[in-house]
C-alpha cells in the first residue's frame, strides 16, 4: 500500500491509554464540537477529544444536555472527525440513546461508529443495567468509556449540578460502580465533580485510567470543555475551572473594531478591494 493511500491512524488507542495508566503518564483531553476547533485541538497534540453532549449548552443553547439528540451528536461527531483525523475521538451517547435497552444502545452506538468515524462512545452511570449495556457494546467490538460522579443527564435526579460522593454511603457507591464498570469492560472512566481524595482512591484502585473534571489532581488525566478553558464562557466560573485564555474579551474587542470600521467607512479599504483590468 502506498503512503498516499494509507489510512491515517489516530495517535491514541485503547492499549495506549492503558499503557499510559501503567506508566503514570497523564492523559490530556479536551472537548470539541466543530471542524475548526477540532483542528486546533489536534494541533495542540491532545491525547483524546471528547465530543461531549455539553454541546447542547455551549453550542445549541439548551439549558441542559437532556434535549440533545442522536442526530445532533452524529452531526457534530462528523465535523470533529473531519477537523481532527489523527486524534482518538470519544462521543457522548445522549440521553435515552442507551438507557432503554442494551439492544437499543448497541444499535445507536453502532450507528455512531459507522457514521462518524469515532473510536469510542461514553455512557453515564454505573448501575447494573449500565454495566450490562457496556458488556453488550464491548462484545460487539465497541470501546466504551464510563462516567461517574456528576452525571449531567441525571441532573434532575441529583438535585442540580452539585459535588457528588461527599457522604460515606455515596462515596462507597461510586467506588463500587467504578469497579463494576472496569469489570464490564470500560477502557477508561470520567470522574466529574467528586472530592479529590475520593477520585484518588478510585484511580489507584483501577487498572483503567480515570479522566477528571472537577475531581482533583490524582486522576490519570484531565478533560475540560474547550469553550470554558479558552474563556469564551465568561458567566461560567466554577471552582474547578482554570481559564487558560480570555478569548471572550478578545472576540468582543475584534467584533467592536469591525462594527466601528464598517460604520465609519474605513473597511474595506483599497487594500481589501479589487480593480478591473486596464
Amino acid at each position: 500500500m502506498s503512503t498516499e493511500t494509507q489510512v491515517r491512524q489516530p495517535r491514541g488507542s485503547v492499549p495506549r491509554f492503558l499503557e499510559m495508566k501503567r506508566d503514570g503518564e497523564k492523559i490530556v483531553a479536551l472537548t470539541a464540537y466543530d471542524v475548526l476547533f477540532a483542528g486546533l485541538v489536534e494541533d495542540a497534540r491532545v491525547d483524546l477529544i471528547l465530543i461531549g453532549d455539553s454541546l447542547g449548552q455551549v453550542v445549541l443553547g439548551y439549558s441542559s444536555t437532556i434535549p440533545v439528540t442522536m442526530d445532533e451528536m452524529i452531526h457534530h461527531g462528523k465535523a470533529v472527525r473531519r477537523g481532527a483525523p489523527e486524534t482518538f475521538l470519544v462521543l457522548d451517547m445522549p440521553f435515552l440513546s442507551y438507557q432503554v435497552s442494551a439492544e437499543d444502545a448497541l444499535r445507536n452506538a453502532g450507528r455512531v461508529l459507522k457514521e462518524t468515524g469515532v473510536q469510542a462512545v461514553k455512557l453515564e452511570g454505573g448501575t447494573a443495567a449500565t454495566c450490562k449495556t457496556v458488556e453488550t457494546l464491548i462484545r460487539a467490538g465497541i470501546p466504551v468509556m464510563g462516567h461517574l460522579g456528576l452525571t449531567p443527564q441525571s441532573v434532575h435526579a441529583l438535585g442540580g449540578y452539585r459535588v457528588q460522593g461527599r457522604e460515606k454511603v455515596a462515596a462507597e457507591r461510586l467506588r463500587a460502580q467504578a469497579q463494576a464498570l472496569e469489570e464490564a469492560g470500560c477502557f477508561g472512566l470520567v470522574l466529574e465533580l467528586i472530592p479529590a481524595e475520593l477520585a484518588g482512591e478510585i484511580s489507584r484502585s483501577l487498572t483503567i485510567p480515570t479522566i477528571g473534571i472537577g475531581a482533583g489532581p490524582e486522576c490519570d488525566g484531565q478533560v475540560l470543555v474547550l469553550y470554558d478553558a479558552l474563556g469564551l464562557n465568561p458567566g461560567f466560573r466554577p471552582k474547578f475551572l482554570k481559564r487558560f485564555g480570555e478569548l471572550d474579551a478578545e472576540v468582543r474587542k475584534a467584533l467592536g473594531a469591525y462594527v466601528s470600521e464598517v460604520r465609519e467607512g474605513r473597511y474595506p479599504g483599497p487594500e481589501h478591494s479589487f480593480s478591473r483590468d486596464p
